[in-house]
């Protein structure tokens, strides 16, 4: 929940000048609802994508307050679900979490599905194991992980200012997350998926994130309300991966 509308046109703006035309790296903005018209008239002509912070799983009906998977699908292209402070804030467990991503793919979002542990978890040894769960059940039933985005952000590192090493990130995504894909879809399926980490990712940080094989990008929290700051992460994965 941040920004104004006049705020969020404004940063929509700026990012399209700035990111609008790096080729070759997926570039997605997730502003609040009310904005993602708003911020879509901002970017076009650009190749940036938008997508939503969260959906219900319901298709429609008497559910006030909620957003339908339909309605989100005319305005945006991804869609966060499953993120901790859903988890932990608002109750989602994991079963709910596999619901909206078969909804989602339903309509033809493209979900982006975040995993991750707390800090009592990872201390407790549990950090394997928590994340296994998490995303066998996010894709229990799922056949096809064409549209699949996978997010690590251990919770523990999410605007802390404390972001986990690229060692330990790739770590998780390479042996636990990566492992699941390969074991539910095959390995030529399985690398076609993106997989992001995020938790206090900054332009300082990023490079070491990219540099391991099984990093993809990033999932931008922070950072990604100041342009400069994001454009120097978008560029960083770029160069990074070889990209031009």
């Amino acid at each position: 929940m941040n920004t104004s509308l006049t705020e969020a046109k404004i940063l929509a703006n700026n990012l399209r000048d700035l990111v609008g035309d790096i080729n070759g790296v997926d570039r997605v903005l997730c502003p609040p609802y009310p904005y993602l018209v708003s911020v879509q008239e901002q970017i076009v002509g650009s190749s940036i994508n938008i997508g939503a912070q969260n959906m219900s799983h319901q298709d429609k009906g008497a559910f006030t307050g909620e957003v339908a998977p339909r309605m989100i699908a005319e305005l945006c292209t991804y869609v966060i679900l499953g993120h901790s402070e859903r988890r932990s804030l608002y109750g989602e467990v994991d079963e709910v979490v596999n619901l909206k991503v078969k909804a989602a793919l339903d309509v033809g979002l493209k979900p982006i599905i975040c995993v991750g542990e707390t800090q009592a978890q990872r201390e407790a040894g549990d950090a394997r194991p928590i994340i296994e769960r998490q995303i066998t059940i996010a894709l229990d039933g799922i056949d096809d992980p064409s549209n699949l985005v996978v997010a690590y952000e251990p919770v523990w590192a999410i605007g802390t200012g404390v972001s986990a090493t690229p060692e330990l990130a790739a770590e998780i995504m390479g042996e636990v997350i990566l492992r699941n894909l390969k074991l539910r879809f095959g390995d030529l399926a399985a690398f076609e998926v993106p997989l992001v980490y995020g938790g206090s990712v900054t332009p300082d940080s990023v490079k070491g994130y990219m540099e391991q094989p099984c990093i993809h990008g990033a999932l931008v929290g922070g950072a990604s309300l100041k342009p400069d700051d994001f454009t120097q992460i978008v560029q960083a994965v770029a160069l990074v991966k070889g990209i031009t």
